[in-house]
């Protein structure tokens, strides 16, 4: 660095109160002789000042007229905007102090951005020092960056304590370097732990308990620190020790949570948990005979029976097939309309028949023939360049979001744009044949093939891009080989971590209510799991057992964790992601519909679906349903994957409330409400039958009592009450929720 770092070697002895801090940060400031250089020094300090941000100068046409890369990410670029550019106005090596870059950032002159830094502070005499040696360049054979290094790797805070972070930069001649004054810094949690408003490194604990990534970049390279806010006061070892242990998965969810000093919530009750398990494995609620049969059930094993029992129903495919259908299915305005059919019933085909998760992979990325034939072919109809498949196969099945570095390089991980365009390239030799493949189509079938020969040109150097993994291996291929078969075999080879862990985080999250990594689709270094080793757990147990979806759901449904309840206690009312207790979750949109119906035991029409169809079994979101629009199915012509909101809103209550469908559903003389009314069935025993279809639970005794003082005693007169009860039933959190 060109400034020694004194002020923050004060700071470290003050916040930490540590001496031995002392020699590493002093050799960091020896070395200050160090000539400030553009790549090394400035550009950094460009990007932890925000200036080449998205809202400033890095967006896509810059802020009044200048311009930079995004973060930094083109060097030659950025260095031709400052030195060359306006006139060479902008640094002024004859006169550093009268350089637009100084004067504008000290608030000397207009800017939009307002005042960056202070004349004198160590960014000014920084920049000041590089224009006046007159704006050098990092020479192309001074050493490589090869990787920055947070220190320390952790840390554990009490509420508001702080503490210093250091960067430090290792470079391919093995010398190390603290840079940082030159990072920027951003927390994944702020609520938790967040950097001081100085940006200097500084991390400043928030008080609220729990665990937070701060991540720490120097040159498009990226560093983590995690930070650990324990809450206050302590608990018994004993405590932890006694918790129930049905599996590994049990005990690395005590470990986080001792760690955090919380405790988990007890056990939920019986009802609780078998409802929950209904709607967590096959997407639909138990009927009174089955909640009944199963709360008198006395077997120590009933729990893990129940699990083994729903897996083997058929409901278990078109609930997980639905679930897929939002990430791969396409619009049938451009993919048609018989191909999007032929899609959805592949799909729900592979999970009855429990096709291992790797073949499943398989066959839909290496997919060829027709899409009126085989459905997974209609993946790459709907997406037909080698870009648009490729972004979403990395999201999907690697859990590697890489369509921002299509453009820039990530600005929060290490790919590239060449990493981008090499993982597209696997996919640039697939040919199609067939007419009107052009949106937006009604029909026709198409031909997916590999072609001999084909090349993906470079988005930024218009070169062709050979095929990489995300590894940075490039690969080549002869005339009759297939990329894709190469790509799969990497994806699904056992060295491969990426391949496993988004699945078994996707799977956890739909157990779960909460992912360990969220989004479930974008796992990297700076959104990490909320617990790691169990993520590493959960997907080495998935690949071990063959990537076996069912084994898989079986491993978390059958531990405690699963079995906790959703009401809070003392010790873990802040936790939203430790899973101390059980997450309160909306039920999906047509889980909820199909409930509905279930309850008033009426049917929905779908259009193009054979009458009595569940909405679990439609194959479109084209066919039309306000209350599934309502409750947050895909937008029509949302490009997949998509991932549902699980967002209660205004709409969604003012539906169930008023909705004429809904109403007309209660009052007919067919429905469930009219059945029971005009039964010989007591007040009493109606009101049991209502509960049970509809919370899955026997009413408790004030519950029962008002309930039926509501209905008339006479029978004849009860229609209406029992509509009333029925529609307040379905209106209240207890029914549209999971606990």
């Amino acid at each position: 660095m060109s400034f020694a770092r004194t002020s923050y070697v004060i700071r470290s002895l003050v916040i930490v109160g540590c001496l031995s801090a002392v020699p590493a940060i002093v050799r960091a400031a020896e070395k200050s002789t160090e000539a400030v250089t553009f790549e090394s020094d400035v550009q950094p300090l460009l990007t932890r000042l925000g200036c080449n941000a998205g809202p400033c100068h890095g967006k896509s046409r810059g802020q009044n007229g200048f311009a930079l890369s995004l973060l930094g990410f083109d060097s030659d670029f950025d260095y031709a905007a400052l030195v060359r550019e306006a006139r060479g106005r902008r640094v002024f090596a004859a006169a550093p102090e009268e350089s637009l870059l100084l004067r504008k950032a000290v608030g000397q002159l207009p800017h939009g951005g307002g005042k960056r830094f202070e004349i004198g502070s160590p960014p000014y005499e920084q920049i000041r020092a590089w224009i006046h040696d007159g704006a050098p360049r990092t020479p192309a054979d001074a050493p490589k960056l090869v990787r920055v290094i947070a220190e320390p790797a952790s840390q554990s805070l009490a509420p508001q304590q702080q503490f210093p972070l250091r960067v430090i930069a290792e470079y391919s001649d093995g010398h190390r370097r603290d840079v940082t004054d030159g990072a920027a810094f951003q927390s994944n949690d702020r609520t938790i732990a967040a950097i001081a408003p100085a940006g200097d490194g500084i991390v400043q604990a928030g008080p609220v308990p729990g665990e937070a990534a701060i991540m720490a970049r120097y040159m498009n390279h990226i560093a983590v620190c995690t930070v650990t806010i324990p809450l206050p006061g302590n608990v018994p070892d004993a405590d932890y020790q006694q918790l129930p242990r049905l599996s590994a998965i049990d005990d690395l969810v005590w470990q986080k949570l001792k760690l955090l000093g919380m405790t988990p919530s007890p056990p939920a009750n019986d009802a609780t948990f078998h409802r929950r398990a209904f709607v967590r494995a096959i997407g639909r609620l138990p009927t009174p005979d089955e909640t009944r049969a199963y709360l008198a059930d006395q077997s120590p094993n009933k729990r893990e029976a129940l699990v083994d029992g729903l897996l083997d129903r058929p409901e278990y495919a078109d609930f997980w097939a639905n679930k897929w259908a939002d990430l791969l299915r396409p619009n049938p305005y451009r993919a048609g309309i018989k191909s999007v059919w032929n899609l959805d019933a592949w799909l729900r085909d592979a999970f009855r028949k429990n096709m291992p998760y790797d073949q499943f992979v398989r066959e839909l990325l290496t997919a060829q023939g027709s899409t009126w034939k085989n459905g997974a072919t209609v993946i790459f109809r709907d997406r037909p360049e080698p870009i648009e498949i490729g972004a979403s196969v990395s999201q999907l099945f690697l859990g590697v979001r890489l369509e921002c570095a299509k453009c820039h390089h990530h600005p929060f991980e290490v790919w590239s744009q060449d990493d981008f365009f090499g993982f597209a390239s696997f996919f640039s030799r697939i040919g199609h044949k067939g007419e009107g493949l052009s949106p937006p189509i009604s029909g026709g079938e198409e031909m997916i093939f590999t072609k001999s020969s084909g090349q993906l040109l470079h988005g930024h150097t218009g070169q062709p891009v050979a095929p990489k993994t995300l590894t940075g291996v490039p690969l080549t291929f002869g005339p009759d080989e297939d990329p894709r078969e190469a790509l799969v075999a990497w994806m699904t080879d056992s060295s491969n971590h990426y391949f496993p862990r988004v699945m078994a985080n996707r799977v956890w999250a739909e157990i779960m209510g909460q992912g360990l990594v969220d989004p479930v689709d974008d796992i990297r270094a700076t959104n990490p799991a909320t617990n790691e080793i169990l993520l590493d757990h959960l997907a080495n147990e998935f690949r071990q057992n063959g990537y076996d979806i069912k084994k898989l759901i079986r491993s978390i449904m059958t531990t405690h964790v699963f079995r906790l309840s959703s009401v809070p206690n003392d010790r873990n009312i802040s936790d939203v992601k430790n899973f101390s207790r059980y997450y309160r979750r909306r039920m999906r949109a047509e889980i909820l519909l199909d409930a509905v119906n279930d309850v008033l035991e009426s049917e929905e029409e779908f259009a193009a679906t054979p009458p009595g169809s569940r909405a679990m079994q439609m194959w479109t979101f084209r066919s039309t349903s306000l209350f599934l629009d309502t409750f947050g199915r895909p937008d029509l012509n949302q490009d997949p994957p998509c991932e549902r909101s699980t967002e209660t809103t205004t709409p969604q209550a003012l539906h169930l409330m008023n909705s004429p469908l809904l109403n007309k559903k209660i009052v007919l003389d067919t429905s469930r409400p009219a059945k029971l009314a005009a039964s010989d069935w007591t007040n009493e025993a109606i009101v049991d039958e209502a509960y049970l279809w509809a919370y899955s639970r026997l009413p408790r005794d004030e519950e029962r009592r008002a309930a039926v003082e509501y209905l008339p005693a006479a029978a004849a007169e009860r229609r209406k009450a029992v509509e009333d009860l029925f529609w307040a039933l379905l209106n209240t959190p207890e029914f549209s929720f999971v606990d």
